[in-house]
């Protein structure tokens, strides 16, 4: 099981990749990145995207609870029903995939995928596999 350095380091052999981090939505924080940013600041790119993950996470017409998780009163927090958010831009994707943790389910892997040399397919499947096995310590 990789943590958060062996998962952003597979994450960066997909084709494509150009810029890769795991990320606490509730923060904002990045808790590791690896190769490019899109705007050239790793922790504003976590900021940023994290606001997207929250957004999302948090609307009921996206995202209702995970039947199964945590509920009001039983201590565990609820795990977000949204898999993955996927922003298309001109050059290339931007993949949020939320991350199943012991502790919060406040954390996704954020993957910035070059359009031109990316599959965006392959690249779905390859980070959920990724976000099931990740551990965080």
């Amino acid at each position: 099981m990789p943590g958060i350095d062996e998962c952003l380091l597979e994450v960066m052999r997909l084709p494509g990749a150009r810029g890769a981090s795991v990320v606490d939505w509730t923060s904002g924080l990045a808790l590791g990145t690896i190769g490019e940013s899109p705007n050239g600041d790793h922790e504003a790119t976590a900021a940023e995207t994290a606001e997207v993950a929250r957004m999302t996470a948090e609307q009921p017409a996206f995202a209702h609870l995970a039947s199964g998780g945590g509920t009001e009163g039983s201590g565990e927090a609820p795990s977000p029903a949204v898999e993955d958010v996927i922003v298309t831009t001109q050059d290339g994707y931007h993949m949020l995939r939320f991350v199943e943790t012991a502790f919060d389910s406040s954390v996704f892997l954020h993957l910035w995928l070059s359009r031109s040399e990316g599959n965006l397919a392959m690249a779905r499947l390859r980070l959920g596999e990724l976000a099931q096995r990740l551990v965080l310590a």
